[in-house]
């Protein structure tokens, strides 16, 4: 048990997120819905926090721009083995340009732990006018 405690703590066997879309085209200024999945690891685990943030990639210049971010705080835990669910919502700005070869967009997850190390999740999404 102790041996599970500390390689959760490094990331083996810890928590995962992913989340799961509605649908993965959008128009701008439209709503983005869909939940968190959470799937407990190998040992109980105490949740912090989830961060999710849409990003702008921009191929041509190589850089990456965060639009916009949502952090929901949580106080709760996750048993081994259990998947828990957590609502999603995101307003798309309505001045976003639309996806294309030197364009594209992704959601950057995080879920953050009380102890240990964090879990990520990326998810592309097509912005059409």
């Amino acid at each position: 048990m102790i041996l599970r405690k500390y390689l959760s703590l490094l990331g083996i066997g810890s928590a995962q997120i992913d989340l799961i879309l509605q649908k993965l085209t959008y128009r701008p200024g439209e709503s983005v819905q869909g939940y968190f999945l959470i799937k407990g690891g190998t040992i109980e685990q105490q949740i912090k926090q989830i961060e999710c943030e849409l990003v702008l990639i921009d191929k041509v210049k190589k850089k990456e721009e965060v639009i916009d971010t949502t952090t929901i705080l949580l106080t709760t835990r996750i048993d081994p083995e259990e998947s828990n669910k957590v609502e999603f919502t995101f307003q798309l700005p309505r001045s976003v340009p639309a996806s294309s070869e030197k364009i594209s967009y992704r959601f950057k997850t995080k879920l953050t732990f009380t102890k240990g190390v964090e879990s990520f999740d990326q998810d592309i999404i097509k912005i059409i006018e």
